[in-house]
């Protein structure tokens, strides 16, 4: 078998052949699906391996102690020799991963061949493709739990002993200092526990990642932005307990804990930095020091670790291996987002490159996954995961420069019910557009709308329109069917489009239509996704206000029952219901909440064609749509309520709308005279990108994003489980 190892002396790095380890008895032989590489942990090692012998001997002073007794107690010439023969030897790298069980060995019952473990040690859960792995230090992966997430496993379980070690209460403030794989954890953890978290790190990039993953604030150390945001979140008593997830060699972070933190706070040390405590900062304050030791408790003795005797829950509640259980429990829950912190996943056999790629600067990551040759094979066991297609944008040609003051020219492919009703009244007669040619299957339709709404010209040449460079934009307004084709054609035409809902029916659609923005450069695309553009719901949504914790979404669609004979019941040729609608109600909750969603689990009742739909997103909110035909027909057709920090948003059907927020209430000050659900600002929006040339309403990977999350709703009925929805590279 093929493992990762590194010479300490020389600083090589290799993938060596080397033997299939036994299956001793207390333990469990794993084949890996997936390792993670610590790019704090493993990145410092293979640095200190590339140094000099006085660097080495600066960077661990610890083992140059143990030298010098050495050479005291063994002499000089024996103790060159041992130290020589450790360092010009291979050594191993990893200790987190995830796999598949092989072989189970003797006292081992917890376990079978062929379930999924996440495991840890540095001697266990090596970068190899087989791995003995001790009882201890394997977790079972609970079901729906992708294997590349699980494979966060160890670094999650050093995240949650630090944590613990914090003892966070809800409600309080916490400073995260450093926001590498770690620290990104930590704030995670401390996210879902109901605390607020302040970020510190220099990297930018790192910041807005946490941010977007539930930080209240993040900024540079040196920065206003970490002061005022800690003053205003504590009113100026300072955070509750700082934790210490950098490295290095300033003694800026424990200089800034002690700056930060309230009188009689916790400072918890996790990673490995300088601990120059500054003594008068910390005496004055009472400041409570505390470090975090790995995995948890366990972690270090032999008898926990190769020996399998765990310690009593009652007396040791989180040991090292429940610690591993809990976190790879808490990400299979949706509670931690580890999919934003992959940066990078490598086939196994391009380690020794990839390691290189980190180390000189070529790649910058947060983290890193190792895939094996079986991780394939492994994933198909987990839960099913649909892919969300990349957006890939070739070299656009440049357009046709449109002379000063000439009107954005609208072709409509469609003119059925929707479109004349809801779409085109708002676009005839308006200022700068000209609505010049309508297309349709048979002549009439199209004379018919060519005389109500004044089109230039009417037609069933669909070739012909496309082919005309004076038309700037064209409307996809037909049945579900033909959209993504439709779409992918006026793309490639060079045209902006605007394309009713849904977008696509289906996986290859939506990659046809990807695949023609990349061949053309022409990423000039906007789907009837109007909710989100309502004035009422948008000045409710700036009554709100911007969120600090995790949010719960709940929205009612009283969709009803169809008559008899609609198209929309033609599944076979048209798509379900839900396809086609859906999309609406997925993009206002994505909206709302400011993100796209990672996981969709849908479960439908039997005998009716009701619906229910549950959207995870990255910093741990959810969204349930309850789309349901048997609701009595005088209910309102879609209600709505955000849940948040304390305060609630309500939507009754776009005619009435308010905000609690526990002090006072805020209500729609006049009932609109009809429901306005955003139609004519989409289209104006839509009308203002085309003329300028400026950004489509709504960006094309979040059109993508709603699209592939609404078509994984069949995948999760027919599984039963979550599905994941798995960013492509």
């Amino acid at each position: 078998m093929k493992q990762v190892v590194q010479n300490y002396k020389s600083g090589e790095l290799a993938l060596l052949d080397v033997p299939v380890p036994g299956c001793k008895p207390g333990g469990v032989l794993v084949r890996t699906a997936y390792s993670l590489i610590s790019t704090g942990t493993e990145l410092m090692k293979v640095s200190e391996a590339g140094m000099s012998m006085v660097g080495k001997a600066r960077s661990r002073p610890d083992q140059v102690a143990k030298v010098v007794q050495s050479v005291a107690t063994n002499g000089v010439p024996a103790t060159y020799r041992k130290v020589m023969g450790k360092l010009d030897s291979y050594t191993p790298l990893g200790y987190s991963l995830c796999g598949v069980v092989e072989q189970v060995g003797a006292g081992v019952d917890d376990v079978k061949v062929g379930d999924l473990v996440a495991c840890a040690g540095n001697e266990h859960a090596l970068h190899a493709e087989l791995n003995w792995v001790p009882k201890n230090l394997y977790a079972p992966v609970p079901d729906g739990l992708a294997p590349r997430h699980a494979a966060f496993g160890t670094v999650g379980a050093i995240a949650l002993q630090g944590v613990r070690q914090g003892e966070p209460r809800l409600g309080e403030v916490a400073l995260v200092i450093g926001l590498g794989l770690i620290g990104q954890l930590v704030a995670q953890l401390l996210t879902a526990s109901g605390v607020r978290v302040v970020g510190v790190d220099p990297d930018p990039e790192r910041c807005a990642l946490a941010e977007r993953l539930g930080a209240a604030a993040c900024g540079d150390p040196d920065s206003a932005v970490v002061a005022n945001a800690v003053a205003e979140l504590t009113s100026g008593h300072g955070v509750d307990q700082v934790y210490l997830a950098a490295g290095g060699s300033s003694n800026q972070p424990v200089e800034l804990a002690a700056r930060l933190c309230r009188d009689r706070g916790r400072v918890v040390d996790i990673g490995k930095c300088r601990l120059d405590l500054p003594w008068n900062a910390y005496y004055e304050k009472e400041l409570d020091v505390r470090f975090s030791r790995s995995y948890g408790p366990g972690r270090y003795d032999p008898e926990y670790e190769l020996e399998g005797r765990d310690y009593p829950i009652g007396h040791v509640r989180w040991t090292e291996r429940r610690n591993l259980a809990c976190f790879v429990d808490l990400v299979a829950r949706g509670r931690v987002d580890v999919e934003p912190l992959v940066s990078h996943v490598a086939d196994f056999d391009d380690a020794v490159e990839t390691y290189g790629r980190m180390k000189d600067g070529g790649l910058k990551a947060v983290a890193v996954l190792f895939r094996y040759p079986d991780g394939a094979a492994a994933e198909a066991g987990s839960a099913p995961a649909v892919a969300v297609p990349a957006v890939r944008r070739g070299e656009r040609p440049s357009a046709p420069a449109r002379a000063a003051g000439r009107p954005v020219r609208l072709a409509f492919v469609g003119a059925g019910n929707y479109a004349s009703s809801m779409l085109l009244p708002h676009l005839t007669g308006r200022d700068g557009v000209e609505l010049s040619a309508v297309v349709t299957t048979t002549a009439l339709s199209a004379a018919n709308a060519r005389r109500k709404f004044g089109f230039v010209r009417a037609t069933t040449d669909l070739d012909a329109v496309l082919d005309d460079r004076s038309v700037d934009a064209v409307f996809v307004v037909t049945r579900h069917s033909s959209h993504a084709d439709l779409t992918r054609r006026a793309l490639l035409a060079g045209k902006a489009v605007f394309v009713e809902k849904p977008l696509a029916l289906t996986e290859d659609e939506l990659a046809g239509v990807l695949a023609a923005v990349e061949e053309s450069g022409n990423d000039r695309l906007q789907v009837g996704f109007n909710r989100r553009f309502s004035p009422l719901l948008r000045e409710a949504r700036e009554r709100f206000g911007a969120r600090t914790g995790p949010a719960s979404l709940r929205y009612l669609v009283n969709a009803g029952r169809l008559d008899h004979g609609s198209w929309y019941l033609r599944q076979g040729s048209e798509g379900s219901r839900f396809t086609g609608e859906g999309g609406h109600f997925v993009d206002t909750a994505s909206w709302l909440l400011g993100a796209d969603p990672v996981s969709v689990y849908a479960v439908a009742p039997p005998g009716n064609d009701d619906l229910q739909v549950v959207l995870g997103y990255p910093d741990g909110s959810t969204a349930t749509l309850s789309y349901v035909t048997s609701g009595a027909p005088g209910f309102p057709k879609e209600t709505l309520d955000l849940v948040a920090d304390g305060r609630v948003l309500r939507l009754d059907d776009f005619v009435r709308a308010s905000v609690y927020d526990g002090r006072k209430r805020w209500v729609s000050s006049r009932l609109p005279k009809a429901r306005d659900k955003g139609q004519a600002a989409e289209l104006a929006a839509f009308v203002r990108a085309v003329r300028t040339g400026g950004p489509m309403p709504v960006p094309l990977e979040s059109l993508v994003a709603t699209t592939a999350a609404t078509l994984a709703v069949p995948a999760g009925l027919a599984a039963g489980v979550p599905v994941s929805l798995a960013a492509a590279r």
